[in-house]
């Protein structure tokens, strides 16, 4: 399911792309198409229940690449990259909400509400408008128009009491 529509870039891309994905295991979590000071970037992010590693990067991009230089969606040059969402992942798209569910998120605002310019909490999901977080045991709408970013929050603190154990 393309997220963007087919009339720009990461559209046509993500079309090319998750036939391909859904083929070797991955779903297609993103697809950016980005101007980063002189250059353009092309950038496909995957995802799978198991992680992506390098090799998994790696594999994409060789199974991406010819079928996007073949059907040529992009004019001029640009750079191909391929990666993983991290564990700190931006949430965008619907199913990014409904995938990372039950997870502690950041939502950062365009402008503050109620004198904060941030709201930490879980994520209890959306709707057609707002974010829903639970913040200390009270849930909290945000409408999607007022996130700047939405991003997971990984507990780098009790992972490293893990390994240490």
């Amino acid at each position: 399911m393309n997220p963007y529509g087919k009339k720009n870039i990461a559209g046509c891309v993500w079309e090319l792309c998750e036939p391909i994905a859904d083929e070797l295991g991955y779903r297609l979590w993103n697809v950016e198409y980005v101007r980063e000071g002189a250059d353009m970037y092309l950038r496909i992010t995957i995802d799978s229940d198991d992680g992506i590693d390098i090799d998994d990067c790696e594999k994409m991009t060789r199974a991406v690449d010819p079928v996007i230089d073949e059907a040529d969606p992009i004019e001029g040059a640009y750079f191909l990259e391929v990666s993983s969402p991290g564990v700190e992942r931006v949430l965008t798209l619907d199913e990014h909400f409904d995938r990372m569910t039950g997870e502690n998120v950041e939502v950062k605002l365009y402008r503050p509400i109620d004198g904060k310019k941030s709201v930490v909490g879980t994520l209890n999901g959306r709707d057609e408008k707002d974010i829903l977080l639970d913040v200390q045991g009270e849930t909290v709408r945000i409408e999607r128009r007022d996130a700047a970013k939405v991003v997971t929050i990984y507990d780098w603190q009790s992972d490293m009491k893990k390994d240490k154990n």
